[in-house]
């Protein structure tokens, strides 16, 4: 396949690729200086258009292929980046990478024949790009693209760039920070209704309609395909893979794990039950959410979806009404990467306890504790230890 076919598909890529927003901490580890970089991250993040995005504002000459060619299917990858290459360019992008069949051998090789060549890889099989990683140990720098939190979507739908706040300016001063941003947007708390529903993904911008459809999708595409292609799972026991996100769902309450009636539940062993889901916990389907004095325990005490989208899309399969505690609770663990439940209040983060709640939530379980606040689903707040629960995704990571 002469490389010109890629260059011409490439050219159209980008000239439609636009850049008025921008993730701009994941165009920056694109951008460093590392010579191989991987992203990852669940279907429909956006990794493809901040690959392309990278390409766009680049100076120096890219090469973009997608996975998603066939003709990319058919060709030797080692071979277009030597042609490439001789043509004095010097960034490999290729999208997609899991769907080439012996693509590590061929990222080994490049990245050792091509010194000064910079690779960019994405796949958006977090499983198959994970477990490849180790053979690429000594090379690759593995990255994970997050969903859009309610600040991007933010600045997507108004067109804006919104600041960041710290730790301790929104435990200290919420009232103020909310107040501002509420007061200058009006409609900002709105907005957080409906992004719960459908703004975690760029694709939201395709159309609501058909948004929970194209989710569900990407997920059953996870279970059916992402998952069996690991040898250690038996195709048979996909289904079970399924079951359990629709119990998890139909709870319409954080799922408490009982290890052992689940694992009769389903006939397999406890061990296998583990695996399924720690599985389930890498392809950003669930969220285990433990105890922090447990925290290197297997077990997780609770299940969560990975946000509030998920639950949505899976409830409006089965024509469930979400009750709104598990809505604000999802929401509230996918704020943060390390948290865990507390035996007084809700949750603990950074050694600081929160209860979840609405607008009347009291103060009665945390009262008299000093490190204690109330993450609130309201627009803003007038009293410091109240924190509106949008505002948790204003804090600098």
């Amino acid at each position: 396949m002469n490389i010109d076919y890629f260059f011409r598909k490439q050219e159209i890529l980008v000239s439609k690729t636009v850049t008025s927003f921008t993730r701009e901490e994941y165009l920056e580890k694109l951008n460093s200086a590392q010579r191989l970089v991987a992203l990852i991250g669940a279907r429909g993040v956006g990794k493809t258009t901040l690959l392309l995005q990278y390409i766009k504002i680049t100076t120096e000459k890219a090469f973009y292929i997608t996975g998603d060619d066939i003709e990319f299917t058919n060709t030797k990858i080692y071979l277009l980046v030597d042609e490439f290459y001789t043509l004095g360019g010097r960034i490999v992008v290729i999208d997609e990478i899991h769907k080439y069949k012996n693509w590590v051998q061929e990222i080994k090789n490049i990245y050792d024949s091509f010194p000064d060549l910079k690779i960019r890889i994405s796949g958006s099989s977090m499983l198959n790009i994970l477990y490849e990683k180790y053979d690429l140990s000594r090379r690759l720098v593995l990255y994970t693209m997050p969903i859009l939190n309610f600040k991007e979507y933010l600045e997507i739908t108004k067109n804006t760039k919104f600041k960041t706040y710290t730790w301790a300016e929104v435990l200290t001063n919420s009232s103020t920070i909310s107040k501002e941003l509420v007061f200058a947007h009006q409609d900002l708390y709105s907005h957080f209704k409906e992004y719960l529903k459908y703004g975690a993904y760029p694709f939201y911008l395709e159309g609501i309609e058909t948004f929970y459809q194209k989710l569900y999708n990407a997920f059953d595409k996870i279970i059916h395909e992402d998952i069996p292609s690991l040898n250690k799972i038996d195709y048979s026991h996909v289904s079970i893979f399924e079951k359990l996100i629709f119990f998890v769902v139909s709870s319409n309450k954080p799922f408490t794990v009982n290890i052992a009636s689940l694992a009769r539940e389903f006939g397999i062993s406890e061990p296998t039950f583990y695996t399924y889901l720690e599985l389930l916990d890498k392809t950003s389907i669930f969220k285990s959410m433990r105890k922090k004095a447990q925290r290197i325990s297997k077990k997780p005490q609770k299940l969560l979806f990975s946000n509030t989208n998920i639950l949505y899309a899976y409830a409006n399969k089965i024509d469930l009404e979400l009750d709104i505690g598990v809505v604000r609770e999802t929401y509230f663990v996918n704020c943060f990467e390390n948290i865990y439940y507390s035996d007084i209040g809700d949750f603990v983060v950074n050694d600081t306890i929160f209860e979840v709640g609405g607008k009347n939530k009291s103060f009665s379980q945390i009262q008299n504790l000093e490190n204690a606040y109330l993450a609130i689903d309201i627009d803003f707040t007038s009293n410091d230890k109240k924190i509106p629960l949008w505002l948790f995704s204003f804090i600098k990571k």
